[in-house]
């Protein structure tokens, strides 16, 4: 097989998930185009229009055009689940790698921490804490980030606890460096291929689970255009498919696209699968 061909081959998901992400990150963005009037425009004598010419994903019960509030949804869903892995997986990341790297008390917290909060399912947990604040966008993310950080610091820790004990960290030890400087030059950069790859495979949990709490009533408040809520309101519409489809199409399709990349991006940073033709 020519290399270039293998090359291609082995990266094809890659280029496919970050095909997808592009066409939805392009579609959100331009979704005041393709609504100048905006996700909440009514138009109540076009209620239920099936998907059309006008209409390209129909329209709800309320007239509003289903594309426009599907595009709009894209920026709610998007940036709740990237403030979410964004904020979880930098706090758990310094929290696990300073964990590893100075251990001792400062390690068993942390662990027993993570523990704690992986005990419950973390969709379980991330309900309670919105039920008990009250439901909304801001408050479903601060419960997601309240449970989300501690597979980050437990897969930093390894990666510290390893890094640690290489010669080079041992060496600036042995020459005076600073704790603060060797965790900084040293021991960060060596967690974050790990944590990177981590993070893109999650953005696709965090994007799930913020439309299933949109989906139970505790994310996104009516009439926010959010994929979840746009779910449940149709999940009742059986004759009128469309109000369901195309928002779960969407949640699918960038959930796929970002197992994609974080699959391409692992394979890129794994020196085995690398050195393979």
């Amino acid at each position: 097989m020519m290399p270039g061909l293998a090359r291609w081959r082995r990266h094809a998901g890659l280029v496919l998930g970050c095909a997808l992400l592009g066409l939805g990150g392009a579609a959100a963005a331009a979704a005041s185009l393709l609504a100048p009037g905006g996700p909440d425009e009514q138009h109540l004598d076009a209620a239920f229009q099936p998907p059309g010419a006008g209409h390209p994903f129909g329209t709800d019960d309320l007239g509003r055009d289903v594309l426009a509030r599907v595009a709009y949804g894209g920026r709610y869903t998007l940036t709740l689940a990237f403030s979410v892995v964004g904020l979880a997986g930098g706090a758990g990341t310094l929290l696990g790698a300073a964990s590893g790297y100075l251990g001792g008390w400062i390690d068993d917290g942390v662990m027993r921490a993570t523990e704690l909060v992986m005990a419950f399912p973390a969709i379980i947990l991330a309900m309670a804490i919105v039920v008990a604040l009250g439901p909304g966008l801001v408050n479903a993310g601060l419960a997601m980030v309240l449970v989300w950080w501690p597979p980050y610091a437990r897969l930093a820790r390894g990666e510290a606890l390893g890094i640690k004990t290489f010669e080079y960290v041992e060496a600036a030890t042995a020459i005076g460096q600073t704790p603060i400087g060797i965790f900084r030059r040293a021991i960060l950069p060596g967690v974050l291929p790990g944590i990177v790859v981590l993070a893109t495979i999650d953005l696709g949990s965090a994007i799930v689970t913020g439309a299933g709490l949109s989906f139970l009533g505790l994310g996104a408040t009516p009439p926010t255009p959010e994929w979840g809520a746009m779910v449940s309101a149709g999940r009742e519409l059986l004759a009128q498919w469309w109000v369901a489809t195309f928002p779960g199409l969407a949640i699918f399709l960038v959930v796929v696209a970002l197992n994609f990349v974080g699959d391409g991006i692992r394979d890129t940073l794994d020196p085995k699968k690398r050195g393979r033709a």
